[in-house]
């Protein structure tokens, strides 16, 4: 029973954090722009620098971000827009 529990709950909060998440989108269409998030705590990549964004998005209460400008030479730092 407990197992089951456990598994239930675990499935639970993987579907919830996911249904928060911001999206990557390319073009705004049809978006509310509600603001930009930006970021220089230090990414090491694109990857990183993106996951980044997206947190910072999803916390802002946005259900999409696209990301303007990223650059830097050692550590990555990058801006996206923000929408709902």
């Amino acid at each position: 029973m407990k197992t089951l529990l456990i598994a239930v709950l675990t499935f639970t909060a993987a579907m919830t954090s996911s249904a928060f998440a911001a999206q990557e989108i390319n073009q705004a269409q049809g978006q509310q722009k509600i603001g930009t998030v930006s970021d220089s705590s230090g990414a090491s990549s694109l990857a990183d620098l993106e996951a980044k964004l997206q947190a910072k998005a999803a916390k802002a209460g946005a259900s999409a971000f696209r990301i303007t400008s990223a650059g830097g030479n050692n550590t990555l730092s990058g801006t996206a827009d923000i929408y709902r």
